[in-house]
């Protein structure tokens, strides 16, 4: 199970931290990323991380803004927005994939792997200008 918290609404060069608690899940056997979708917009991959191979991603869009994380105690992956502008306005999700079918180094190793099987509810992040 995955659950997300942290959205909101936030001015245009604000900050956000998302949260992504997981319960049942080894850190080290899974690569967790967060997903956006935007109204009228496909889903896309902004970040991920696999702690098995200590590699992080972020798509072009958010490097530089995003930095995500884990706290292994916790459970919890957090993605921390800075700078963040109104075209960031999406509903987030976190999803993990087993690291045996899953890499954390490209666009597409989040956007075309269909083995991400576990997915949060996703949490409303809006951006005003």
């Amino acid at each position: 199970q995955l659950v997300e918290s942290g959205g909101g609404l936030v001015q245009a060069g604000g900050s956000l931290r998302l949260s992504c608690v997981l319960s049942g899940f080894d850190f080290d056997d899974y690569t967790i990323a967060w997903f956006r979708q935007a109204p009228g917009k496909e889903r896309e991959g902004v970040s991920c991380i696999s702690e098995k191979d200590y590699n992080t991603y972020y798509t072009d869009a958010v490097k530089g803004r995003f930095t995500i994380s884990s706290d292994v105690a916790k459970n919890t992956v957090y993605l921390q927005m800075n700078n963040l502008k109104p075209e960031d306005t999406a509903v987030y999700t976190c999803a993990a994939v087993s690291t045996v079918f899953s890499r954390c180094e490209a666009d597409s190793d989040m956007n075309y792997n269909p083995s991400f099987g576990y997915w949060g509810q996703g949490t409303q992040v809006t951006v005003s200008s």
